[in-house]
């Protein structure tokens, strides 16, 4: 079962808050007239201090409560971590590097409901998203291809944007003498350019063509014989995106490894 952390963290910087507040507005002034009481009475020290301190509930939700808002403020509005799952989107992203998502290229959205409160730029072709795809709660990692109004056509392996083919040149094939994996450079008709890559001898998945609704998206993995995008499920409604990828900082594929950053880079 995944856990919908941002939901959680919602609620824990909700409570958490909820508890410092009440405590600076009743619950501390009750402390300190109890401890001023007992002193007054001519109680003890320790008896005096218990009185003024702060409960196991109070002093860890003022404790995290300012932690776990920044966190808020940093996840939902600036920059977010993510890890890439699967192997859809090589050989430019490969399976357990860590990226960082812009969360306010496109736009300042609310927390768990995803509106959109501030416009920003809208989503262009070539770039690399992080969203939530209509068929799965998760978050997914594509690039964009087709913008709203296009006419997208996938056919034995070539793609065609508003009828022209999107020009592919091959750049590698391996393994020598017998290639089964082809690298190709692929440029949008803006010359936006990033690699992508086939196999060999695998039949062509996911052919069709497609009009892209106004306000939804069409999106690719880069690794176009291995990858479940938009040609199997359908467009990406603006309200969906969760933000423009735009660097490799870490690479951990699994807990068993050793982290390591030789693949840090920024995201073509």
């Amino acid at each position: 079962m995944d856990i919908d952390f941002p939901l959680v963290l919602v609620i824990a910087v909700f409570v958490t808050g909820i508890v410092s507040l009440a405590d600076f507005l009743y619950f501390s002034k009750q402390r300190a007239a109890a401890s001023a009481q007992l002193s007054q009475n001519g109680a003890d020290e320790a008896s005096v201090e218990l009185a003024a301190k702060e409960s196991w509930v109070i002093e860890n939700s003022k404790g995290f409560f300012p932690v776990l808002a920044l966190v808020l403020v940093l996840r939902s509005f600036l920059v977010e971590p993510f890890q890439i799952p699967s192997g859809s989107m090589e050989p430019g992203l490969i399976k357990g590097d860590f990226i960082l998502v812009n969360k306010f290229s496109y736009g300042f959205r609310l927390p768990v409901l995803g509106t959109k409160v501030i416009e920003m730029d809208d989503p262009k072709r070539g770039d690399v998203m992080v969203f939530i795809p209509p068929h799965d709660p998760r978050y997914f990692i594509k690039r964009v291809l087709g913008l709203p109004g296009d006419q997208i056509k996938y056919m034995n392996k070539i793609l065609y944007i508003n009828g022209e083919q999107v020009d592919d040149a091959l750049i590698g094939a391996y393994p020598k003498g017998a290639p089964k994996l082809l690298v190709f450079k692929e440029t949008t008709p803006e010359g936006e350019a990033f690699p992508i890559q086939k196999y060999n001898g695998v039949p062509s998945r996911g052919e069709g063509e497609w009009i892209v609704p106004e306000g939804h998206y069409f999106m690719l993995g880069d690794n176009r014989d291995n990858s479940g995008d938009s040609r199997f499920w359908g467009f990406v409604p603006d309200e969906n995106i969760v933000g423009k990828a735009f660097a490799v900082w870490m690479h951990w594929e699994s807990w068993t490894d050793i982290p390591g950053f030789s693949r840090n880079k920024l995201i073509d």
